[in-house]
């Protein structure tokens, strides 16, 4: 189990699910997935997965599940949008996007790709951010500090990882894509 938060857990479920369907560069493909649930206090428990399709290509999204529990309607919107591609940077080091999804009053979430350091932690939360970085191996591309961040330049930033690390890009995906939402909506008690 990983904690996020005082409320907030992550724990790797199992590492073999068979997949069928579109691979992020929209091929129709199959692959296997290691499922991870995402669970709040008092909250119904979010199913993630971290899909490796045999094309290669790898990805992260909140897994759509048959019948969802009761959940506010930004929430129940991400679920199979917003995934998030892991591709080699180099020879055994990976990186996902920290692209942010935000909640909109009509309550499907927008992508927001460009953001200043300071924007990226504020999304995040700043003290969670910081606790990723902190992992062995992990980095921020642009290399920018997020406990004191710049607010002037807008970057595509990037979570870098080690390739056998199974956790960073869940953890990653977790804050960037779905963090401003459950705070948004107060799925946290602790935001």
């Amino acid at each position: 189990m990983i904690a996020l938060g005082s409320t907030l857990a992550l724990t790797h479920v199992r590492s073999y699910v068979p997949k069928r369907g579109s691979t992020p560069s929209g091929v129709q493909d199959s692959g296997f997935a290691t499922e991870w649930h995402l669970e709040a206090t008092g909250r119904p428990r979010l199913t993630i997965h971290d899909t490796q399709w045999d094309n290669g290509e790898r990805d992260v999204v909140l897994q759509q599940l048959p019948v969802l529990p009761e959940m506010p309607v930004n929430l129940a919107n991400l679920h199979g949008r917003h995934r998030a591609g892991i591709v080699e940077l180099a020879p055994g080091r990976r990186r996902i996007t920290a692209f942010l999804s935000l909640p909109q009053p009509g309550g499907r979430p927008t992508q927001k790709r460009s953001l200043t350091t300071a924007q990226l932690a504020q999304g995040c939360g700043a003290a969670r951010m910081c606790a990723l970085l902190a992992r062995p191996g992990v980095s921020l591309t642009p290399p920018f500090d997020v406990s004191a961040p710049q607010d002037a330049e807008r970057f595509q930033h990037a979570v870098v990882f080690a390739e056998d690390d199974r956790e960073t890009p869940v953890m990653a995906y977790v804050l960037t894509r779905l963090m401003p939402t459950l705070r948004h909506t107060a799925w946290l008690p602790d935001h």
